[in-house]
């Protein structure tokens, strides 16, 4: 019995610290952070596959959207809605774009590096517009060499 019960503590140990390695990455939704006016905060994240993004609407009317183009081959779009938190599982391998729909022309946007960026030159293909263009352009940028 001391045996079944040693078994189940040790085998009970190993579940907790699997499910301990994921990480949430919290991003806030801002009308004024750091980097200026309708921003996401932090605006550039790295992640481990298995991990997962809560965007929170820290300022109201605000959301969080994947942007078709910038997600890795087999990873679900997301869409959020104004107003209210959203917690994403990024399992695949890649560069997500993001956007604030309301604010994107102003500019809200992040990047979020899963693993290596398998999607990069893809990501950095897509076409952007307004502040939005300038933005992407600073976050591909800062994506790590050689992964």
């Amino acid at each position: 019995m001391k045996r079944v019960v040693a078994a189940a503590t040790i085998l009970a140990a190993l579940m907790l610290a699997g499910g301990a390695q994921a990480a949430d990455h919290q991003i806030q939704m801002l009308n004024k952070g750091e980097k200026g006016t309708m921003v996401f905060q932090p605006d550039f994240v790295q992640a481990a596959p298995g991990d997962t993004v809560t965007f929170v609407p820290t300022d109201k009317g605000h959301d969080a959207e994947s942007i078709k183009g910038m997600i890795p081959d087999g990873a679900e779009p997301f869409k959020g809605k104004i107003s209210q938190p959203i917690t994403v599982t990024l399992d695949k391998e890649g560069v997500y774009g993001v956007k604030c729909t309301p604010h994107y022309g102003m500019g809200m946007v992040a990047l979020i590096v899963v693993g290596k960026p398998v999607n990069l030159e893809q990501a950095k293909a897509v076409k952007q517009s307004g502040k939005a263009k300038k933005v992407f352009e600073a976050l591909l940028a800062e994506v790590p060499a050689g992964n």
